[in-house]
């Protein structure tokens, strides 16, 4: 990853040290420089064990303008996993799957500018772990190391069943289980806000989060109310909101659903809609295999 990093800079001629700092600032605070006001970005991410399959889905929730930057890469390390991750920016990533059958994904929480430390923003933590960890128990000892410079959501799932979300202020961290259904299937879910009571002191309260509460609630219910549909297929309807909102921003917010994904940890098939999920079709993705 530094190495990587270094290839641009050199290749740039530009300060190695400047240029680090500046994309380790990256989705810490998210602020708008033209008025000096927080915003919070959506995403919705979540982990579904069914029927000894595990996957997961995700909406990225963007400003517009970032839809044609973004990318779906497959990075080969010499020293680590090859891995799939998808991003708004370049080096680190919001979400991705690497050949061990780990998934990474994160979710921003906003963070007081003032409470900002030095450490990993949650895109790099992504990239870090999905190199570096083989499951999630070993990408929870990783990211149990690291010191984290802002509020922010990790999931980690794996394709053993094992599944959690991590989450991340710059004071500490917390681990949240999935949720036991009666339908037999175990879910997690992560959004734009700290689900943990204990959590929410670190949280930036009275910010607009997108329908956070509202995404949480329609991922939850929906896999409750599975019932033996093809998965895949069902997983796609949920992430186009046709299970309740998900992605159906107003015009007027500038907002909208960027990419969807939808992962199977099993056979590291991944599937894909590269904008709003109500008008793009999922295409299925095999670089990774």
């Amino acid at each position: 990853m530094c190495d990587e990093v270094k290839g641009i800079t050199d290749t740039l001629n530009i300060d190695y040290l400047k240029f680090i700092s500046w994309m380790l600032a990256m989705g810490c605070c998210m602020y708008n420089l033209d008025s000096n006001i927080p915003e919070i970005r959506g995403c919705t991410a979540f982990a579904i064990f069914n029927n000894d399959r595990m996957l997961c889905g995700r909406n990225n929730d963007l400003p517009p303008f970032l839809k044609d930057g973004s990318k779906s890469e497959i990075y080969t390390p010499n020293n680590g996993n090859k891995f799939n991750i998808t991003t708004s920016s370049f080096v680190n990533g919001e979400e991705g799957l690497n050949v061990k059958g780990l998934a990474v994904a994160m979710t921003f929480v906003l963070t007081k500018i003032e409470d900002i430390k030095a450490g990993f923003n949650s895109v790099f933590i992504v990239r870090y772990l999905l190199e570096k960890a083989n499951n999630v128990e070993e990408a929870m000892a990783m990211l149990n190391e690291l010191p984290v410079a802002s509020n922010s959501n990790i999931l980690l799932a794996d394709k053993s069943g094992k599944m959690l979300v991590v989450e991340c202020s710059p004071n500490e961290k917390k681990i949240r289980n999935p949720i036991n259904l009666e339908n037999g299937n175990k879910v997690i879910c992560t959004v734009n806000s700290f689900t943990s009571p204990y959590m929410k002191k670190y949280e930036w309260i009275g910010e607009d989060t997108y329908c956070s509460d509202e995404r949480y609630n329609v991922v939850i219910d929906a896999i409750k109310n599975y019932n033996n549909e093809n998965i895949i297929d069902y997983l796609q309807n949920l992430l186009k909101g046709k299970y309740g909102f998900m992605c159906q921003y107003e015009k007027r917010l500038n907002f909208e659903t960027v990419w969807s994904s939808i992962f199977d940890l099993n056979t590291l098939k991944i599937y894909r809609a590269e904008g709003d999920p109500r008008r793009k079709k999922f295409i299925e993705d095999m670089r990774l295999t």
